[in-house]
């Protein structure tokens, strides 16, 4: 399946799920690798929406889920967000949401990223994006950094990572989503012509191609986490209020 033909599906998957669920889809994009842009031939579509349910359902005194996932297949793996749920996790400054918002392939927006901006910004915390991603990181260096040859995609999961934490660092701001916007700005000079070689590898291979293991991009991971770490360690609390949120919460289902 290619790109031009998903921006034709996934419009009418969001449709039916709205008239499924009774629900509104205010923003749809598309996550992981290619969103990043290090997809394989075999990678699936990574779908994310947020919706909002009607008004009335959110008086409700019984539980409910506050997710919509979809049956996962060799083509697609759609899943979305209550709104509700989206704006508890940006009150802890959740990385993945910041993505979801940020994504450069766009399936809908109903003017939700433009309303939704101001908070991104006042509830951004770098504590919790750096803590986020080096996890991400060190969990992906314990898989790979152990025998003599490392799954392809590996090094991408490790890298990408510990490029954002770095971003943040010296940002003070959400990483981009776009790799190569990432690896532009916080790759050593160094590093880039072996990065453009595993890249090219990468939109070539399988998710399961394996290459042998480069000393110098795992020298440069591992002082990348001590670097991280002792960072973190010298970050004052990120403290918010709910209120901001609230009435942003309320704005949008009475709407």
């Amino acid at each position: 399946m290619t790109q031009n033909e998903m921006n034709i599906l996934v419009p009418e998957k969001l449709a039916e799920i709205e008239r499924e669920h009774n629900v509104t889809i205010l923003y749809a994009a598309e996550s992981g690798s290619r969103a990043w842009g290090f997809d394989s031939p075999d990678s699936d579509f990574d779908v994310r929406f947020i919706y909002k349910h009607p008004q009335s359902e959110y008086l409700k005194l019984n539980e409910r889920r506050d997710v919509i996932e979809l049956p996962i297949n060799e083509t697609w793996d759609v899943s979305g967000w209550d709104l509700d749920k989206a704006l508890r996790l940006l009150m802890r400054s959740n990385p993945t949401l910041y993505e979801w918002l940020s994504s450069p392939i766009c399936y809908r927006d109903s003017g939700f990223t433009k309303r939704i901006r101001p908070l991104l910004a006042e509830y951004f915390s770098p504590s919790k994006m750096l803590h986020h991603y080096l996890s991400m990181a060190r969990k992906n260096m314990r898989t790979s950094l152990e025998g003599d040859t490392v799954r392809l995609k590996l090094y991408l999961y490790i890298l990408r990572p510990l490029l954002a934490c770095l971003w943040v660092m010296e940002n003070e701001s959400a990483p981009p989503v776009k790799f190569a916007d990432l690896a532009e700005s916080m790759l050593p000079e160094s590093l880039k012509p072996t990065l453009e070689h595993i890249l090219a590898e990468k939109v070539k291979s399988s998710e399961k191609a394996e290459i042998p293991r480069i000393p110098d991009i795992d020298s440069f991971a591992v002082s990348s986490v001590d670097k991280i770490q002792s960072h973190i360690e010298s970050l004052p609390e990120h403290r918010r209020t709910w209120d901001a949120l609230n009435a942003f919460f309320i704005r949008e289902i009475s709407q």
